[in-house]
């Protein structure tokens, strides 16, 4: 997650427009994909969501358009991405999760464009998901807070990819591949969107998922003094249950593709 944790927080929970209720998520599915740019990402408050859907016994899968190896300063890229992908399978176990791939775009420049969105319709196809979840997509979290251009590109591709997915005459080339169109994602979800007007309640899953979290041990390290976001998510997930009228909660955007 590549924003400084005092700009994540002030950005995120005092959004001028965010609505004073959130409406509960829908649950009524079997099957989520969850795309995110960077280990880590979903962390960052999805995994505690992740952890409550597991436990009611739905399949969630990742999908990470890169191995994250731009993220740590003092560790090499050659080194870093197969050390990050470990702590995101780790991650990614904790709370249930046991399907974690790698598309292996590179981590800090990846470009919104066609071969993204052929990916992204691919992982669509191939998983078959009722509901796509991704991060915030919007130029900004909140109150000026800029978000980060691979955040951007991949929420954008996001979108584009699940339409792809539905449609025989678009990626041609996944055909012969075997992948038949599925048009059965019936929403997105952009969790940290500054237009959040939906929540699930995380109270009973916010602990594992703070531990998902700190399963990016060399990545939080790397962050330096002040680096560990547990404070700051609390109050975040705290701010969102008030909204939910629970004790904590992560709020999303919901979409229709």
């Amino acid at each position: 997650m590549r924003v400084r944790s005092g700009s994540f927080e002030r950005g995120i929970s005092v959004a001028d427009d965010t609505p004073l209720t959130y409406e509960p998520l829908r649950e009524d599915w079997d099957r989520a994909l969850f795309i995110a740019p960077h280990p880590d990402d979903i962390e960052y408050g999805g995994a505690a969501a992740v952890a409550r859907w597991t436990r009611q016994g739905k399949s969630v899968i990742y999908t990470m358009v890169t191995s994250g190896e731009a993220g740590i300063d003092a560790i090499p890229p050659e080194e870093a991405g197969p050390l990050r992908e470990g702590e995101q399978r780790a991650a990614a176990e904790i709370v249930g999760v046991d399907v974690v791939e790698f598309l292996g775009f590179p981590d800090g420049t990846i470009e919104y464009g066609l071969p993204l969105r052929r990916e992204l319709a691919r992982a669509v196809r191939r998983h078959r998901p009722d509901i796509v979840v991704t991060g915030n997509h919007r130029e900004t979290y909140g109150a000026g807070f800029l978000n980060q251009a691979d955040h951007i590109a991949v929420g954008r591709a996001v979108l584009d990819g699940v339409r792809d997915a539905g449609n025989r005459w678009v990626f041609r080339d996944l055909l012969d591949d075997g992948l038949e169109p599925w048009g059965g994602v019936r929403e997105v979800w952009m969790a940290g969107s500054p237009d959040s007007r939906h929540a699930v309640d995380t109270s009973d899953t916010f602990e594992v998922g703070m531990q998902s979290l700190h399963a990016h041990r060399e990545y939080i390290d790397g962050l330096g003094e002040g680096g560990d976001p547990t404070d700051f998510l609390e109050e975040i997930a705290r701010q969102a249950g008030i909204r939910l009228g629970c004790q904590y909660a992560v709020p999303f955007e919901v979409l229709s593709p």
